[in-house]
Order: structure tokens, then sequence, then C-alpha cells
């Protein structure tokens, strides 16, 4: 599993000649350090009495955070499994007319798969931005860089993110598929760009 490699591994796998792991899991890792920076400002404003007024509110965002940094994480993975059935649908034998059609239908349904765990991860994402957004705004102010550093990293894997739904989009042919997840995608990225925005002022006002 990829997770379980060293970061270096890690890198070095990304920046082999093998087609997997590719952007899919890099954004997913991105949105999964996103989080993991909102956590890491929840700790340092967790138990401390100048903040005594946001500890609830703290201790929800970290909760947040910790769920999505374990899906986050776990799509690193799954965006690499999905993208190897794409690769297998496509090595299955076409010599005759019945092999040409099932070989075409496995292409479909592995592509359509491989669209879901990306849009996931941009969901997820958006969450993160939003959770970052909320701890440069009430958390430990000695921590505003790592929380808007949880902004931007987290809005680097939305964007990577959807950059990989939108190629696998234009493989597929289902059209109530593609036009729902279109849909979605619009919600997304309004939501994510506003959100990026609010983070990138606040932290022009908190740290310069």
């Amino acid at each position: 599993m990829l997770i379980e490699k060293t970061v270096s591994g890690f890198i070095e796998e990304l920046a082999s000649n093998s087609p997997a792991p590719g952007g899919g899991s890099a954004a997913a890792l991105a949105g999964s350090l996103g989080a993991a920076l909102s956590i890491m400002v929840c700790n340092f404003t967790e138990g401390k009495p100048k903040f005594s007024g946001v500890q609830d509110e703290i201790s929800q965002i970290k909760q947040k955070g910790l769920a999505l940094k374990n899906d986050l994480t776990d799509y690193i993975d799954a965006d690499t499994n999905a993208f190897d059935e794409v690769m297998k649908a496509y090595k299955l034998p076409k010599d005759t007319d019945a092999e040409k059609t099932l070989r075409s239908e496995k292409i479909q349904e592995a592509t359509i798969g491989a669209s879901l765990p990306p849009l996931k991860v941009a969901e997820s994402c958006v969450e993160v931005l939003k959770l970052s957004l909320r701890v440069l705004t009430i958390g430990n102010p000695n921590t505003a860089c790592d929380a808007a550093v949880s902004g931007v990293t987290a809005y680097a894997g939305f964007q990577g993110a959807i950059f990989n739904v939108k190629i696998n989009l234009s493989s597929i042919k289902d059209e109530t598929f593609l036009q729902n997840v279109r849909d979605k995608i619009l919600v997304l990225q309004d939501e994510a760009d506003k959100t990026n925005q609010l983070i990138l002022d606040r932290a022009r006002e908190v740290i310069g």
C-alpha cells in the first residue's frame, strides 16, 4: 500500500515511470496534509485557558479534521487502485465482437469508478478548507501560518482532484452521470474558490 511507504519512498514512486500513483493520489495526500495541519492548530488551542471561549468548537473541528484526514489518507490508495482497474479493462481481449462489447462495457464501468475517488477527495478538501478558515480565525494565533498552509494545501488537493475527475469524464458516455458530476463540480468549485479567498484574505491580515 502506498500509505505504508516512507515519505521519500512515496515521492520516488510518484517520480517513477509508472502511471500510478499519479496526480489523483498526490491530490488526496495534499488534502490529508491540510487536514492534519488544521488538527495541529486545534491541538495548540485545545485546553488553553486563553482560548476557553472556543474550546467546544475547537474540539468539534478536531474530530471533523481527524475523520477527514483518515478518509483522505484512504483515498491515496483508492485512487491508484481505481486507475489500475481501468488499465485492466483496456487489456481485456478484443478479438471477437462479444469480447469487444464486454471490453467496452468494462472500460466504461472502470472509468466511472475511477472518477469517484477524486470526486470524494474534492468534496473532502472543501470540508478541510472550511476547517482551515475557522481555525485560522479562532485558533491559537501562534499557529496562524500552519492554519494558512492547511488551507492552501487543501485547495491544491481540491484542484488536483477536480482535474482528475474531469480527465475521466472525457471518456464516459453515460450522459446522466456526466451531468450530475458536472453540476456537482460547479457547486464544489464555487465553494472552494470562495473559501480559499477568505483564507488568503485572513492570512494576510494575521500574518502579513
